[in-house]
């Protein structure tokens, strides 16, 4: 009773329901709280199987918004195959308005395979790749810069050894119809959404649709429309539910498979950027400056980038410690 997550979902049976996921933790203020996670399923006969999640971390808006409406516009007759929808995965994050839960400071998206009998984000991992990922054929979990970062709207997906599942992949991530997409390589054991995707046996998809801890026009809309064509590629449905004015485009694959591919903060200081999300730069380039408040007479510290490519994401707080990536860029795949 005092582990584990809970559901009183039929997922053979054909239908629309919205439940909730229950996991008890107990709290100062009530012994016996559970935290209840809403999930949506819908089935229609068989078919492709679809896993819609976002909320992995609690500060990532996009994904939250556009799932949430989901829910409201897709019936059972619109599709024809199963969709599960969870817009707010790691809810006491979202809730919070943080990157972590607030109860056990989990960040979900490295606590991947998790442990039934563990703090509650280790319990909800441990759920989502051993029940929730292997009853679904793609897992297409939705990210953002967060609060602290600004990032390039790209898609996303894990280097797979697998040429079958890797191209089946690709076909996904160009089916968005984003400007650009990365291909990143964490391997098969990392703590990740996409690696215990992949360990499910599932394809995994992923994005990153803005940042700053809000959302703009255009960043909903680009999650809408990557969303309509992700649901159309799979086959599940010939519907497009979410309302955007967003076209599809030929995508440009990015590749991030190094650390050089970062430039990080060394030591207490205040960053300027040099350049803008999209730019090219190439090796050697001005990245950005480093400024020392504590010093005011020593000239700010010019940083260069070690690798060249396209800026796909930026440090947001100037405010910066040692080990905070300041900028980075991904690689272009000619």
């Amino acid at each position: 009773m005092h582990t584990g997550l809970y559901h009183s979902i039929d997922f053979s049976r054909d239908g629309k329901i919205i439940d909730y996921l229950g996991m008890p933790y107990s709290v100062d203020r009530s012994p016996y709280y559970h935290v209840r996670t809403p999930v949506c399923r819908i089935k229609n006969g068989s078919g492709p199987r679809v896993l819609l999640m976002a909320g992995n971390h609690g500060d990532e808006y996009e994904g939250e918004i556009c799932l949430s409406r989901l829910i409201r516009l897709v019936e059972p007759e619109d599709i024809k195959g199963e969709l599960t929808i969870l817009p707010f995965s790691n809810l006491p994050a979202v809730m919070a308005g943080r990157r972590r839960s607030p109860f056990d400071n989990g960040n979900l998206n490295r606590s991947f395979p998790g442990n039934p009998a563990g703090q509650p984000t280790e319990r909800l991992a441990h759920f989502l790749e051993h029940d929730l990922f292997p009853q679904h054929d793609i897992i297409f979990d939705l990210h953002s810069g967060g609060t602290s970062m600004a990032h390039l709207i790209t898609g996303l997906i894990e280097e797979s050894d697998d040429p079958v599942r890797s191209e089946r992949a690709i076909e996904l991530l160009k089916a968005m119809g984003l400007p650009h997409a990365f291909i990143a390589r964490n391997g098969i054991d990392a703590p990740t959404s996409m690696a215990a995707a992949a360990r499910a046996g599932a394809i995994g998809i992923s994005g990153e649709f803005g940042g700053g801890g809000t959302v703009t026009t255009q960043t909903m809309q680009m999650t809408a429309l990557a969303i309509n064509k992700l649901l159309l590629k799979t086959g599940l449905t010939d519907k497009e539910f979410l309302p955007t004015q967003r076209q599809a485009v030929t995508t440009q694959l990015l590749r991030l498979n190094s650390h050089e591919q970062a430039v990080y903060a060394t030591r207490r200081g205040w960053f300027e950027p040099a350049v803008n999300l999209g730019d090219h730069v190439q090796k050697g380039d001005v990245a950005g400056w480093y400024h020392d408040f504590q010093r005011v007479g020593e000239a700010e510290e010019i940083l260069h980038f070690s690798a060249s490519g396209i800026v796909i994401s930026h440090r947001l707080h100037t405010d910066s410690e040692a080990g905070d990536c300041l900028i980075q860029v991904a690689a272009i795949i000619e």
